[in-house]
């Protein structure tokens, strides 16, 4: 979004309050999980500005697109960029309110006070990977990026077969939970998830030859009744405040 256009939408914050407690009291915004925790901050954020109250309803990016598409409503989506682009051009998000929030990669975790693997090789993370008795990851069939993303990974690596015999699915949530109670001794998911997870060990991204970078996005429903709050609360993101909760949640700001 040009800077400008940021500018002149940042305006709307203190500038539509009154009209926004006479057309509307609340704001429905569906986030992908990784990003739920910044939302839920930006959230916060702009319901002490505006009074309005924001309700923030996460799942996973293919059971988004999925609801969206089936005509549910909604005021603000934040989901992968090429996710959050198809809707637009098909016309459920307003094609000008796009813009990139932020970018995470694929990380490897265990429960703290467990050994830690080495994965800084492609070679390293694929014996750790044939040497643990469990991993946990995101269903792909559930729709989640990363989960479809190893999928894929562990066919090109040629393990996918050994690798299925002990997997742990997640259908959505925080996969590194699945460290705690023993389900899994392995767990790989976005580094934003692995975070907020306390007992869950970050050991690293994947190693740059093979890692995984999602792009979120954050737009505005086509169909919304409350179109200029929800382009106050998406401009929110592009605040320096954000951005640095943004690095701390292990995700890199868009510039």
């Amino acid at each position: 979004m040009k800077k400008n256009t940021i500018a002149a939408l940042a305006l709307l914050i203190t500038g539509w309050t009154a009209a926004a407690h006479c057309s509307a009291d609340e704001l429905k915004v569906l986030t992908a999980g990784a990003i739920t925790g910044i939302v839920k901050q930006v959230a916060a954020e702009f319901e002490q500005r505006s009074g309005v109250h924001v309700v923030v309803d996460n799942a996973t990016a293919g059971v988004l697109n999925k609801r969206i598409r089936d005509k549910e409503k909604f005021d603000v989506v934040i989901l992968t960029a090429d996710m959050l682009a198809r809707l637009a051009q098909d016309g459920y998000v307003v094609p000008s309110s796009q813009h990139t929030i932020a970018s995470v990669g694929v990380g490897v975790a265990v429960k703290e006070g467990h050994a830690v693997p080495a994965i800084a090789t492609v070679e390293q993370f694929k014996k750790t990977l044939l040497n643990a008795k469990s991993i946990a990851y995101i269903d792909p069939a559930s729709g989640g990026s990363s989960g479809i993303y190893l999928k894929q990974l562990f066919e090109q690596m040629g393990i996918a077969e050994q690798i299925g015999k002990k997997t742990v699915p997640v259908p959505g949530g925080l996969v590194a939970t699945r460290l705690l109670d023993g389900q899994a001794d392995l767990a790989l998911h976005q580094i934003s998830e692995i975070l907020q997870v306390k007992g869950a060990h970050l050991v690293g991204p994947l190693p740059k030859q093979i890692q995984n970078l999602t792009v979120y996005a954050v737009g505005v429903g086509a169909a919304s009744t409350q179109q200029p709050q929800g382009h106050a609360f998406a401009t929110l993101f592009a605040g320096e405040k954000v951005k640095a909760a943004l690095e701390e949640h292990g995700m890199v700001a868009a510039d």
